[in-house]
């Protein structure tokens, strides 16, 4: 059964880091690009960062313009992870992250997430 558990999340101050993590089970995860997605209370889903299953290409990693700069995605196939490093963070970067299959693929079920607080 796929399940997707997200880690990491917390209260930090503007200007401060975090890193989130993205355990999944199931064969698929090393055939499938990854992401990360958040979700601000009030607010619609939206795509954070994804990363390729060939981290040979020439660009394996993709974000979201608000975040370039700031945050970086990485895996580890072995250990069916993704991470999200986030620095500088701001407070508009408050919400509930989550992991799932890249977005122009069909999501298997999505987890819990994890909060994300940044104060001003």
């Amino acid at each position: 059964q796929v399940q997707l558990v997200e880690s990491g999340g917390g209260l930090v101050q503007a200007g401060g880091s975090l890193r989130l993590s993205c355990l999944a089970s199931g064969s698929f995860f090393n055939s499938m690009p990854m992401a990360w997605y958040r979700q601000a209370p009030g607010k619609e889903r939206e795509f954070v960062a994804s990363i390729s299953n060939n981290l040979f290409a020439s660009n394996p990693a993709t974000y979201v313009d608000s975040v370039k700069g700031r945050f970086t995605i990485s895996r580890d196939n072995t250990k069916k992870t993704i991470t999200l490093e986030m620095n500088n963070l701001k407070p508009e970067d408050t919400a509930t992250y989550f992991c799932n299959k890249a977005p122009t693929l069909t999501p298997v079920r999505w987890g819990r997430g994890t909060q994300v607080t940044v104060s001003s």
